[in-house]
């Protein structure tokens, strides 16, 4: 039979999943519920697409539309998320779903469509590779949280030691809730637009098996907090934050350690620290703990006139936006940030 692609629905979900699963270069962001959770949390259209022969599913692409007045029309796999773009088995698979997006770019008008590969992808012809902007830290860790321990850098275990000197503990639950005040105080101080506490609850709702809230406590009192993602092997701290006193207290520290000693007793042997951006605190902080950056290599199609978009903290238009933000009040901030993120993606 002919190759055909499709759009996802509720039917195709469980295959696409378990394709995903099989594929080493699928990632947690490749999976069928993400669509959902777009839609639901950002109003976003949404197009995965899976190619199928025989019956068979060959190949799956994540794709959603993103089209808003302050950042433009984008076609991206995966909008928040940081990997994803096409998986197939067989070139002529990865072909079609390619084709496919470049279709959906012309009947959307759309003026970029975004690949966002965690691992080197050949660049179809006419295509554009951006690979000098983001990285990501990915290393593998054992069962022993001793042997874990040591091989964090001295100056950066001394930190962790610090938290555990202090008196800090830690919890894990689904409390998205208490993870939402901590996490917009935090990205607030940092000049971001905070995401809304109804897309925490989604996330949470969407993948009850492969996530968790890691709270860092300081005599009952949460500093730090963090939402993590479990994948096959891996974990994935994904949207975290610290008030000012974790910072006093090593809290960042202690929380990222807690998530890794947590995540080697459930079975977890690697830890993804996610993407950041070159010559940012974040990048600073993940290389301090011994992880080796590795370059992302997203791909662009454009339209003619059309530049790759630099919708990212680093852009110099966005530097006296970043500044006002720090100074809004919290309520304000957490009020006009879900109406803002909405279209960073």
């Amino acid at each position: 039979m002919a190759l055909a692609c499709k759009p996802l629905d509720a039917a195709s979900a469980p295959a696409w999943d378990a394709f995903a699963d099989a594929m080493p270069d699928a990632t947690f962001f490749h999976r069928s519920a993400w669509a959902g959770v777009i839609e639901r949390a950002f109003g976003h259209a949404t197009h995965f697409t899976y190619a199928e022969r025989d019956g068979a599913i060959t190949g799956i692409l994540p794709l959603a539309h993103l089209k808003t007045r302050l950042f433009g029309n984008t076609l991206v796999s995966t909008p928040f998320c940081v990997y994803g773009g096409p998986v197939a088995a067989d070139a002529e698979s990865a072909a079609a779903l390619i084709a496919h997006a470049s279709a959906l770019m012309q009947r959307t008008g759309a003026a970029a469509l975004e690949f966002r590969h965690l691992h080197t992808a050949p660049v179809p012809p006419g295509w554009q590779e951006q690979a000098d902007l983001y990285v990501t830290f990915r290393r593998a860790f054992t069962a022993d949280d001793e042997a874990n321990l040591k091989a964090i850098p001295r100056k950066q275990r001394a930190m962790v030691r610090k938290g555990i000197q202090n008196g800090l503990s830690s919890v894990a639950d689904n409390n998205v809730d208490l993870l939402h005040r901590v996490y917009a105080e935090s990205v607030r101080n940092l000049g971001t637009p905070v995401f809304s506490r109804r897309y925490f609850r989604i996330l949470a709702d969407a993948f009850p098996e492969h996530s968790d809230v890691v709270t860092v406590l300081d005599g009952g009192r949460p500093i730090a907090s963090v939402l993590n993602f479990y994948y096959r092997d891996q974990v994935l701290p994904y949207y975290g934050g610290g008030t000012a006193l974790a910072r006093a207290r090593a809290g960042n520290d202690f929380m990222y350690w807690e998530v890794m000693r947590r995540a080697a007793a459930r079975g977890m042997r690697l830890f993804d620290f996610g993407r950041s951006k070159r010559g940012t605190g974040s990048f600073a902080f993940k290389h301090n703990w011994g992880f080796e950056p590795e370059p992302l290599h997203y791909s662009f199609k454009l339209r003619p006139g059309a530049v790759i978009p630099e919708i990212n903290p680093l852009n110099p238009k966005y530097r006296m936006f970043i500044a006002a933000w720090k100074r809004l009040p919290l309520p304000v901030a957490n009020t006009l940030g879900p109406i803002i993120v909405r279209g960073i993606g």
